[in-house]
């Protein structure tokens, strides 16, 4: 089979010599396909290079036909140009053509996947990043077979990537419903939401299936810190679904228990519809002029630099935007970060050069735009942590792969493959590029273990607690009332501490006596004053380190959420900080680390920490002060917007008491059409991107 050289060599020849070293080629996979297994990830690669190289060479038009029967040959069936293909191979073309999903076609994997799924069997799914996982959701969704759905997402960057493409295709069919706020009809739905959203609702009723998406991350081995989470919320899930779709990348197989109740039958396919070049730069000395030497090709746009932090992200950034080079269309975003969080931001500098950021701490309207004008070209480089395995979709054509830890640990060859699976986009990059600055880690499979495909009775505590009454065992009963007695709490109470993890719940119990002893005033209700503030966040930050919300000390962390819920606009509070921030530029965003926990972390310590104090005197209420937290002390819908790509600093100049999440997009969206002077230019742009018609 051709060698990567091979395919590069093949630029430098023209005329009859091409035709001629082509015709060898397709004969050679003609062979190929016959002897080696279907998913061979050399017969199948070698479609997406020559489908590039025959779109690029017009001495290559005459051999349209013939690549076309080995597209079909190989099932990778989206390859077939029904314009060229003889009648045999459009024919199959237009057999796994769904008008419903705006005439995409699928290839022989999905097929094969789709059909056993529709044959009414559970299914999970391993395949590579560029299979085409999220449109074989569409198409079960487009089959018509399965009236409620809930769908699990690991980002709430993926769930609204999510709900923008099947608001597109099924609102007329389905209600689509995120939030806690939406009522869920009787009949057909689509529940969108992470594990932490899903396990919270009340109304999921009977579901016809259940789709996991990431599935990997039930394995607690992952050293995710939200896999519990995740199994107790698939849990509650399976119980109510008639049928279930797990989907992830790389994964060799599933380990579980002859006695779990769950029977699935398990896919394992190489099956990719791109290729990728790897170039190996680990041997480079200076590796930090060699990225910048690469990440400023303009033939390697749009590239993702993989790193191991927020923090080197953002050093790295600057480092990149002190050269001096302007790339891309950045100063506007630039421009306007400057006008709504405050002028020396290291990220605005970096913006301005055409370099964008995408990470944990980001705001998610921020996020959300510069990946879309990472794939439009305004910002040709983004630099990256994890988040880029866990589902954002990109256009990338390059991987530069810098680092090779994950928060200071070696990551292993299947998170390695995760990464390199980012580079190239069907239909838009056939070949992608992938660098290497590190030696990749040794080659190893990877099983996954889930908890609750387990042996429910060795199940860890966290998920026992959420294990309903008829699958509890004598022994699980005797665990779970052993855990209620140590921390003297009702199932339900129990369930919301697992939130936390048990040994902090007890930790925190523990602080809870120690404060009530000492006199903190830690009894209050309704909105608590700063001193009362002050009492919880000591208790919390005795059992948390402090710097996993952002800050230095129980102090600050109070200073910042009595400044966060002060009633002023978003951008004051972030000017707010800006002027008063001293530290280095690279931490600066520790703000926005804050913000997230405000979101989901700090709300549920506060619920652990009252439920402890109610014990002791049922007059602690901070349910008013937890609600409002996790939207930033305003609007609920404010947030819900900036979930969907629109910012607080926008969505509050529309925002009017009484709005709904439909009148206030519909209101910013008509602004944007008519050219109200509250948005400028860039801003109605974004805004009619962000907000569908």
């Amino acid at each position: 089979m051709m060698t990567q050289q091979g395919w590069e060599e093949l630029q430098f020849l023209g005329g009859d010599d091409l035709k001629s070293r082509v015709f060898s080629i397709i004969r050679e996979l003609a062979g190929a396909i016959q002897e080696r297994e279907i998913d061979d990830p050399d017969v199948t690669g070698s479609v997406p290079r020559l489908a590039k190289l025959i779109s690029e060479r017009k001495e290559l038009s005459s051999y349209r036909e013939l690549f076309g029967t080995l597209a079909r040959s190989t099932g990778l069936w989206n390859y077939i140009d029904t314009d060229t293909a003889d009648v045999r191979d459009e024919i199959i073309a237009e057999s796994v053509t769904v008008p419903a999903l705006g005439g995409v076609t699928l290839h022989r994997e999905q097929v094969a996947a789709l059909n056993t799924l529709l044959s009414g069997k559970n299914l999970i799914l391993s395949a590579p990043t560029s299979f085409g996982k999220s449109l074989l959701i569409d198409a079960l969704i487009a089959s018509g077979r399965y009236e409620r759905l809930a769908i699990v997402l690991p980002t709430i960057a993926l769930l609204d990537e999510f709900r923008r493409r099947l608001m597109s295709r099924f609102s007329e069919q389905y209600p689509i419903i995120m939030y806690h706020s939406e009522v869920a009809p009787a009949g057909k739905v689509i529940f969108l939401g992470t594990q932490e959203r899903l396990i919270n609702r009340t109304d999921l009723a009977q579901l016809d299936i259940a789709i996991v998406d990431e599935f990997y991350k039930l394995d607690p081995n992952r050293q995710d810190d939200r896999s519990m989470t995740l199994n107790a919320a698939v849990y509650q899930l399976l119980r109510r679904a008639g049928q279930f779709f797990f989907l992830g990348p790389n994964i060799e197989g599933v380990r579980f228990s002859t006695d779990s109740r769950w029977r699935f039958e398990f896919l394992r396919t190489r099956f990719s519809t791109v290729a990728v070049d790897t170039f190996d730069l680990a041997g480079v000395e200076n590796k930090e002029e060699r990225l910048a030497e690469e990440a400023f090709r303009a033939q390697n746009w749009p590239a993702l630099i993989f790193v191991s932090a927020p923090d080197r992200a953002n050093s790295l950034a600057d480092q990149l935007s002190e050269r001096g080079q302007e790339i891309g269309h950045g100063r506007e975003i630039s421009n306007w970060f400057d006008q709504n969080f405050g002028i020396g931001w290291a990220l605005s500098r970096a913006l301005a050069a055409g370099i964008g950021i995408h990470h944990g701490r980001i705001p998610r309207a921020l996020a959300s735009q510069f990946v879309r004008m990472f794939n439009n070209g305004g910002l040709p480089l983004l630099l990256c942590t994890s988040t880029l395995i866990e589902g954002v979709n990109t256009a990338a054509k390059s991987v530069l792969i810098y680092d090779k830890t994950i928060n200071k640990e070696d990551y292993d060859f299947f998170t390695f493959s995760n990464i390199r699976g980012r580079a190239g986009r069907l239909g838009q990059h056939h070949v992608g590029s992938v660098f290497l600055f590190n030696a990749p880690p040794p080659r190893s499979d990877v099983e996954v273990e889930p908890p609750l495909f387990g042996d429910l009775d060795e199940a860890p505590d966290e998920l026992v607690v959420h294990i309903s009454d008829e699958d509890l065992s004598p022994r699980l009963t005797d665990r779970r009332d052993d855990i209620a007695g140590r921390l003297d709490l009702e199932p339900d109470e129990l369930r919301i501490a697992s939130v936390v993890g048990l040994d902090q719940a007890i930790a925190l119990r523990q602080q809870v006596d120690i404060a009530a002893r000492n006199g903190a005033d830690i009894f209050w209700h309704g909105y608590p004053d700063y001193n009362q503030i002050a009492a919880v966040c000591e208790i919390i930050c005795k059992v948390r380190q402090p710097s996993s919300f952002g800050v230095f000390s129980y102090k600050q962390l109070t200073y910042y959420l009595n400044e966060l819920r002060k009633n002023r606009p978003i951008r004051e509070f972030f000017f707010w900080y800006t002027k008063t921030y001293k530290g280095q530029d690279s931490n600066q965003d520790n703000i926005f680390k804050f913000l997230r926990s405000c979101e989901y972390g700090l709300p549920q310590l506060f619920s652990v920490v009252e439920m402890f104090a109610k014990r002791k005197d049922a007059s602690t209420n901070y349910a008013l002060f937890t609600a409002e937290m996790p939207r930033w002390f305003r609007p609920e819908i404010l947030k819900n917007l900036d979930e969907q790509g629109v910012p607080v600093q926008i969505s509050e100049r529309f925002y009017l008491a009484g709005d709904t999440l439909a009148t206030l997009s519909k209101r910013i969206r008509d602004a944007a059409q008519s050219g109200d002077r509250r948005l400028d230019r860039f801003e109605t742009g974004w805004m009619l991107a962000a907000i569908p018609a």
